[in-house]
């Protein structure tokens, strides 16, 4: 990163990928020197614990450590920590642009687009929507604007792949100038759905081109209907709290409960807002966690641990089994069920669940290609193709960086 990039990206360069949350950085380095742009990162990790206590740094193949970052300014040391392992791997090569994961680009910003101080302070305008994500990829694209401004950089926007939604998908039941002023569901972990366009051709062919509902299930999670490769409804709407309940966010509630909690129990805006990014979804119902898979070893605990673990799944469950009906209604069937993200990836009784509950739309699984995480779970038997694809939101923003620069 001490090489002048005085030109957009080039064959032989190479691209740096940072996904910013809260308190941790996910980051990926990509070979633009292939054609097409290889799959897997050459090399990539995570800070983790960023403002906390104990801060790991991990990378690929290596097992995360304690690293010191500056207590006054721990988001950018731990930045500098990643940029002194871009460093060591240039191998007199040039990083041609940095690419961020921006959650929101709110109704203006759909294409992957170069960053600059205008551009920067428009997007600053959309933290409130995503208090979780976009102040710290901000943040980051900032610093970096600061410290390197001669290193293109390109936002890439999760509500970009969800700009194809037709307009009753995106129109809230509001007062008409509440759209005027931008108030819309957005849709968002647009470059998971975006990756799943491109895979999923490659591994189901033309089936994918169909009716397909695609599960984004991690930490947040939200379902995609796709027809012809396009998002024509989604969970999420106008924040990320909407739709499924999540770890630890609420998902789609009733707006009454608000009001409640802030009328009747005098909850202040702050309180609630902690208690509905924070404090809900399946850490709140259980008391236990935020994982399913830890939430399950605690079905059969005597008592009310146990009620709680088996509520707080049996309501992951149905609010996935609803919203997958409801999408299937959008599509007028289903052809195809992917899960992918943490969850949808690695919890085989997760799966087993949902596509039980979902057995009235003809699904049934193969228990031993489940178990296993395979590409198909389906059985032959079943009429709608079950899947399971790990995603690869880094790629796609490296591509599209790629794309949007070159």
């Amino acid at each position: 990163m001490n090489r002048p990039a005085d030109r957009y990206p080039t064959r032989g360069d190479l691209v740096l990928v940072l996904n910013c949350g809260s308190s941790s950085i996910k980051f990926a380095l990509f070979d633009a020197g292939q054609d097409p742009l290889p799959r897997q990162p050459a090399w990539n990790g995570k800070v983790h614990g960023i403002g906390g206590p104990s801060p790991t740094y991990g990378e690929t193949g290596i097992e995360p450590a304690p690293v010191a970052l500056d207590p006054e300014r721990p988001y950018l040391s731990a930045l500098q920590r990643i940029r002194e392992g871009v460093v060591a791997r240039l191998g007199g090569r040039r990083l041609a642009a940095i690419a961020h994961r921006v959650v929101h680009g709110g109704s203006r910003y759909f294409a992957p687009t170069r960053v600059d101080a205008a551009v920067l302070a428009d997007l600053e305008g959309y933290i409130p929507l995503a208090p979780l994500h976009q102040p710290f990829a901000l943040e980051a694209i900032a610093i970096l604007l600061r410290e390197r401004p001669d290193i293109p950089q390109a936002a890439c926007f999760d509500t970009g792949f969800h700009h194809t939604l037709p307009d009753v998908e995106k129109l809230l039941p509001l007062p008409w100038d509440c759209w005027q002023r931008g108030l819309r569901r957005y849709g968002f972990h647009g470059l998971s759905y975006e990756y799943m366009a491109t895979a999923l051709p490659e591994r189901h062919g033309d089936l994918a081109r169909g009716r397909v509902v695609v599960a984004h299930l991690g930490s947040g999670a939200s379902l995609c209907a796709m027809q012809g490769l396009r998002s024509v409804a989604t969970t999420m709407g106008f924040s990320a709290l909407d739709g499924l309940m999540m770890g630890t966010r609420t998902g789609a509630l009733d707006p009454g409960a608000l009001l409640y909690l802030m009328e009747i129990e005098k909850l202040s805006l702050e309180q609630v807002g902690q208690m509905l990014y924070h404090r809900s979804g399946l850490l709140g119902v259980s008391g236990i966690s935020s994982e399913p898979r830890v939430v399950v070893r605690h079905e059969g605990d005597p008592g009310e641990t146990g009620e709680r673990a088996r509520l707080a799944l049996e309501l992951y469950v149905r609010r996935i089994v609803r919203e997958i009906g409801a999408l299937a209604a959008v599509l007028g069937g289903l052809d195809l069920l992917v899960f992918t993200a943490g969850v949808g990836e690695h919890n085989a009784f997760v799966r087993e669940r949902v596509c039980r509950d979902l057995a009235f739309l003809g699904l049934a699984l193969d228990q031993g290609a489940n178990a296993v995480d395979a590409p198909i779970i389906s059985s032959d038997a079943s009429r709608v193709r079950v899947g399971v694809e790990p995603t690869n939101e880094e790629w796609v923003a490296a591509r599209d960086a790629l794309r949007a620069l070159g």
